[in-house]
């Protein structure tokens, strides 16, 4: 059973210094992918533009800056109001946005109280696909068996 947890919510693309425009944007949990969030970004064209990133980064970004790469967070101030910028970078650019750190920090308690730290691996049954992997069956001791043994009943070629 899949849970979600989800927030609209308006960030600021960040032009310059001086300039910002607004983009409406999604965030999303899904604990069937309990590593990672999923932001849509709403900007006009036939279909939003899509970030997935790690759960714990955004987690972190929310107090301290963090991430190297393609994915940058760090928390900060801009007018008095606090604000957790994310620059992401791609092949196609370069986005630096602004999001509102107390409906971001909200949105992340949520997803903790879903899935608390530490417990993602246990939705995704890996330990029960392993062990299913890892099982040896019937037609396995034929493989596993040393072929050349032979049981001390058994007689050699040339002997009587």
């Amino acid at each position: 059973m899949q849970n979600a947890v989800e927030r609209e919510l308006e960030v600021k693309l960040v032009l310059s210094p001086e300039r910002s425009v607004p983009v409406p944007a999604r965030l999303s949990y899904f604990t069937d992918d309990p590593y990672a969030v999923h932001v849509m970004f709403h900007i006009g064209s036939e279909s939003p533009v899509h970030w997935t990133f790690a759960r714990e980064l955004l987690v972190e970004g929310v107090f301290r800056p963090c991430g190297h790469g393609d994915v940058r967070i760090w928390p900060t101030k801009v007018e008095d109001r606090g604000v957790i910028c994310v620059a992401l970078t791609s092949p196609d650019g370069n986005a630096l946005l602004e999001v509102p750190s107390a409906a971001v920090a909200a949105w992340v308690e949520r997803t903790l109280r879903v899935v608390p730290p530490g417990t993602e691996s246990t939705l995704l049954g890996l330990d029960a696909a392993l062990a299913e992997l890892l099982t040896p069956l019937p037609a396995d001791d034929l493989w596993l068996g040393d072929p050349w043994s032979q049981s001390p009943d058994e007689t050699q070629d040339g002997e009587a």
